[in-house]
Order: C-alpha cells, then structure tokens, then sequence
C-alpha cells in the first residue's frame, strides 16, 4: 500500500525551494521516451481477450478521461504542446501497451462529466485522480487501485491558526464540487462553512482571494499546487485514505482484467516507480512508494 505521509513535513519546504514558481518540475517530457521505449506492448492473445482493447488497437488512438490543467499530474506544456505528469504518463504507457506506441488523446473532463464520458463511450478510460468508492463502482468499473493518496488541508502561508482538520470548525473551508473533500469536512468538521468550486485552479484561485480560510483536497493534487505557488503551505498529514482507480466502463470485466494486467506488469518491471519518481517524487521526498495491490480496497 502506497503511503505518502512519510514525506509530508518536507512539501512546505519543497515548494519554497522551488528554483522557478511556475515551471513543470520533473516533466516526464526529458526522461519519458526513455520510459516508454522500455514499456511492454500486449500480446496478441491478450488484446484478443478483450473486445474493447481490440477495438481501441484497431481505432489506433486511446481516449482517456483527463486533465491539461493538473500540474504534476495531467497538465499541457504550453512549450511542446505534450501533456505530462503522473496520470499523464500511464496514459501513455497504456495506448503503448495496447496500439504498440504511445498514441493517446486526452479529453477534458472533470468531475462532474467523467462518469458520463465513460457511460457513454466517449472516452476508453479515465485518468483523473479518481477515488475509487462503492458508490461511484456502482456507475463505472475500476481498474487498480494504482495509487494511494489522502484529504490535506492547504492554507496561505500567512495562515497560521488552522494545524489539523478540527481547527476546519467555524472556518469557511474550499473543496471541489464532487470531491471526496466535501464528505470528510463534513465528517471532521461539522460546522465548518464548505464551499466549492468545479477544478482545482478555481479553488486555489478563491484561497488566494480569501474566499476561503483553507482549501481541502488531496494530498496529490495540494502538492502540485504548492510547488507552483509559494504562496500555498500544506498543514499537517492527510486524514483520510484515498485509492486512485482507472475508471472503466460498468460491465467491462474482460477491459478490467486486461488493465490490471498491464499495471502488475508496469509495478513489476520498475516502471510504475520511475513514473513517480519523475512527476509527484519531485515535490515528495524520499524513494518512490510501494505501489498499492491490485484490488485490494472495496469498490476495485
């Protein structure tokens, strides 16, 4: 199980110690192509087993749910035009496994429209920071879960009153609009004041303009916006546990298996672990995490 908190007390510190606020530390754009020549491409046999992987092979392009404004994560490079990151990578890295080369097209989505996209068929999967939950694996197929994450609390830096999630009460707090932030608010702080708004940037944005006292996401996504802004801290350890999934079509089983095939064998072959290494590892200290069992969390 993939455990970022261990790094936690040194975000602040990376972040303040960022040479250029607003570059694309760590881009997988200088290192990927090395990363996805070494990449494995799926047999023949294995892309006859699922329909929706020959289709893809046949189309030669993988759709992926996504997005080009998630710094570290899922953001376009305005220089190459290329979208890096985490998510971004493994995009990539599945359209080679599946077409044998690294053709994907990323279409924005957000978290209101990703399970609508899958349902129906405009996009093959989703890569978004999407936490896998019994009630959303009622409305889509989960592959992984391919990485562990949590709820943090992020602050301006001259905040100094909120340390831990209780501190949230009597606070008007920020989260996205359908986010797992707004539940465990709620579940920490009951009477805190939430509100929301649809991306990441629009929360960040209302935090700078004192629209909000602190903004709760995860840790990811709160760790991409500290390196790119100075003005950002992270207080305290995440407080829940979040499982990332690849969001599928509902009822794809043969999709599901062939995915988590082919994430075993990226954890396997070391690839999983130099992706994070090049993309979340240059705002989180420390060795590239264990990556989390296939599987092993309710709603995967």
């Amino acid at each position: 199980m993939l455990v970022l908190t261990c790094a936690i007390a040194t975000l602040s510190t990376a972040a303040a110690c960022s040479p250029e606020p607003g570059a694309l530390p760590g881009a997988p754009g200088s290192t990927g192509q090395g990363i996805i020549d070494r990449a494995p491409v799926a047999t023949a046999e294995a892309i006859a087993a699922s329909p929706t992987a020959s289709a893809i092979k046949q189309r030669g392009q993988l759709l992926i749910g996504g997005s080009l404004d998630a710094p570290l994560l899922s953001q376009q490079n305005p220089a190459t035009g290329e979208t890096e990151g985490f998510d971004a990578t493994l995009g990539k890295l599945l359209a080679k496994y599946i077409i044998g080369s690294p053709d994907a097209k990323i279409v924005n989505s957000s978290s209101e429209t990703r399970e609508a996209l899958l349902q129906n068929s405009t996009v093959d999967v989703v890569f978004q920071t999407y936490t896998i939950t019994p009630q959303r694996a009622q409305k889509v197929a989960f592959a992984g879960p391919y990485l562990m994450s949590g709820q943090a609390i992020a602050t301006m830096k001259d905040k100094t009153t909120i340390k831990k999630p209780s501190d949230l009460n009597g606070k008007k707090v920020i989260a996205g609009a359908n986010t797992p932030g707004i539940e465990a608010i709620k579940q920490q702080a009951p009477n805190a004041d939430i509100v929301s708004f649809a991306t990441d940037p629009e929360c960040v944005q209302a935090l700078e303009q004192n629209r909000g006292e602190a903004y709760v996401q995860d840790l990811t996504l709160l760790a991409a916006s500290a390196r790119l802004n100075d003005k950002l801290q992270i207080v305290g350890e995440p407080f829940t546990s979040d499982p990332y999934g690849i969001g599928l079509k509902l009822g794809d089983d043969a999709f599901k298996r062939f995915v988590n095939d082919w994430l075993v064998q990226l954890q396997q072959a070391g690839i999983w672990q130099q992706v994070w290494k090049d993309s979340l590892g240059t705002v989180v200290s420390g060795e590239a995490p264990a990556p989390p069992a296939i599987g092993s969390v309710p709603g995967s």
